[in-house]
């Protein structure tokens, strides 16, 4: 217990002293050939990263942690995407958005790996993404975002398999729609310990992470992105709950990106606008549309379509968000080197910032 524990302060310091030409590479254990450079870690170091620099005074691509094992430097091709190399955490990526979101960044050549509460459903995702790819580019790991140990053990083993995180993509998020005067205190903390406290919890899972990845290389910038919405924005009638959460998620955002810059890590938020195509809106059972229809929040509808064609109705774009338009901003937020604290909305013209 004590070397997993530890792994997840050295691989990420190792990385940051690894790292050539602006860039970290993935940590990948190899058999000891015997010919490496050995460093020895201190137990409790409180400073992992000069330890490492003063037992290799040379740019090295393998090493061995005396104890741990050997680790050998994988970097990018150049070329290789528009997030090559880089190692992304999604979280609710078994389905909907967040799976189509890991798609796209292994897509763009990052590594994935894709973190779900549905263990089987996150990891048949990821072997789909591989499949897909015709490269193991993906992993599954189960998570509940709302658990602290659930939490830590998801993070031990994306530093074991990965070295480290670059991008967090704090995606998981639940709905329960109802009118204040009748929503369950149950149905409350439900949507709160997901969207909010998730958030939280998962932020401070992976924050010191990227910070000893900071140590090691202080040029390079890690990124948390929430997946947020347009009731981040603006209030939502009957919704209030699932609205107050995403707020509160912005004020995490923006007091997050206060705190954390000084390790090097930028955190925004998305807002988006509708995405009816996936599970949240379209599921026949639980989804929006169902839970909308059934509350009476839109007048005079008696279908899912009408429901649809309701907030259509409200967006000056007359269509609901997809993913290439998050990517979109999920891109613009990794490469833009100015911008932290920010929610940038994703809405078509629905909801504008004044």
């Amino acid at each position: 217990m004590k070397g997993k524990l530890m792994l997840s302060k050295i691989l990420p310091a190792l990385r940051g002293v690894l790292a050539e030409n602006h860039t970290l590479p993935r940590l990948v254990k190899i058999e000891t050939k015997g010919d490496e450079p050995v460093v020895s870690i201190t137990p409790g170091s409180e400073d992992v990263s000069a330890e490492i620099k003063q037992q290799l005074p040379v740019p090295q691509r393998s090493v061995t942690i005396s104890g741990y094992g050997t680790y050998a430097a994988v970097f990018p091709d150049a070329g290789g995407g528009r997030v090559a190399g880089k190692i992304a955490v999604v979280t609710g990526a078994a389905q909907g958005f967040g799976y189509e979101i890991a798609c796209s960044l292994a897509r763009e050549g990052a590594w994935v790996a894709l973190a779900d509460i549905n263990e089987t459903g996150v990891q048949q995702a990821a072997a789909k993404i591989n499949h897909e790819l015709g490269r193991e580019v993906a992993v599954g790991v189960a998570v509940n975002v709302a658990d602290v140990g659930s939490l830590r053990a998801a993070v031990e083993i994306v530093v074991k398999l990965f070295g480290g995180i670059d991008l967090f993509v704090s995606n998981a998020g639940v709905l329960r729609a109802g009118s204040v005067k009748t929503l369950s205190e149950r149905d409350l903390n439900f949507v709160t310990d997901v969207n909010y406290k998730g958030y939280f919890l998962s932020v401070q899972a992976v924050a010191p992470i990227m910070a000893l990845q900071n140590q090691g290389a202080p040029a390079i910038w890690s990124d948390i992105i929430q997946i947020n919405s347009k009731s981040g924005l603006v209030g939502s009638n009957k919704n209030g709950a699932y609205s107050g959460s995403k707020f509160g998620g912005i004020g995490l955002t923006q007091s997050f990106a206060l705190e954390l810059v000084e390790d090097g890590i930028k955190v925004n938020s998305i807002c988006p606008g509708n995405f009816y195509d996936g599970p949240l809106w379209s599921d026949p059972k639980t989804g929006l549309f169902k839970q909308y229809l059934n509350s009476g929040k839109i007048p005079g509808a008696k279908t899912f379509d009408d429901v649809k064609a309701f907030y259509e109705s409200k967006v000056p774009m007359r269509r609901g968000c997809t993913t290439p338009d998050v990517m979109k901003a999920i891109f613009y937020l990794v490469e833009q080197s100015y911008e932290t604290g920010q929610a940038l909305p994703v809405t078509g013209g629905q909801v504008m910032l004044s």
